[in-house]
């Protein structure tokens, strides 16, 4: 938790440096909502097969434009969405299946850094920051037999995780993606995005007693989002080549 602190102090600190004093000065607030579709797998130690999970998120987005720098078009980005995440395994070894959905609530906090025109046109953009979690939930679905010889037929004998729920319910990590916004001259603002997201926590507790040294999520995000514009600044800019 400290190295997050950090980096997030540092991310902040660094970003108001560099554009705080010398830009084109900006007062935009955009907020909307998101959807999209989830890909998650877990990092284990020790190693557990699996096939990507899939799942959905949903939320809400606030994007506050603070500054132009040159070309740059730099925002502060905030969001809280409902996410699955968890794992899927691969039991080659026998006819079993299983897969654990982990249901989260989530607050990514961004800087949004953009290339185009800020309303009327294209711009493609660069978010990163941390990430916080908090689990909600979760559920397991199993299939085939699951019995004492096919639970013995596992891959590196591994069989802990089964109704272990999660111990560690508090989630953080990085996370960052690239996107396009197409936007109105009225200030509406379409956009697709990628994402993906490396956990710095773990889901089970990672003692020396612990069958798990590591448990994180990591996350690919495919995302569809509808910003509109409540806040512009005064100058008009919808036809400024940016």
């Amino acid at each position: 938790m400290k190295r997050l602190a950090l980096i997030t102090l540092f991310s902040l600190f660094s970003f108001h440096l560099l554009f705080a004093q010398v830009g084109q000065h900006r007062t935009d607030l955009a907020i909307g909502i998101s959807g999209g579709f989830v890909m998650n797998r877990m990092s284990f130690t020790p190693t557990i097969k699996q096939k990507f999970k899939s799942g959905m998120t949903i939320g809400f987005t606030a994007r506050y434009t603070c500054e132009k720098y040159f070309n740059m078009i730099c925002a502060f980005q905030g969001e809280l969405n409902y996410s699955q995440a968890g794992w899927k395994e691969n039991i080659s070894t026998s006819a079993d299946t299983y897969q654990r959905t982990i249901h989260y609530v989530q607050m990514p906090l961004f800087a949004n850094l953009g290339f185009g025109r800020e309303r009327g046109g294209v711009k493609g953009f660069l978010v990163i920051g941390p990430q916080l979690g908090f689990c909600i939930g979760e559920c397991e679905k199993r299939g085939g037999e699951w019995s004492a010889v096919s639970l013995a037929l596992r891959p590196n004998g591994v069989i802990q995780q089964y109704n272990l729920k999660v111990q560690k319910k508090f989630e953080y990590g990085i996370a960052g993606g690239l996107g396009m916004d197409v936007s109105t001259k009225k200030g509406h603002h379409f956009i697709i995005e990628g994402r993906y997201f490396y956990g710095l926590s773990d889901v089970f507790s990672n003692s020396k007693k612990d069958p798990f040294g590591r448990s994180a999520n990591g996350t690919i995000y495919a995302k569809v989002s509808y910003l509109f514009d409540v806040v512009k600044t005064k100058q008009d800019i919808a036809n400024t080549k940016q």
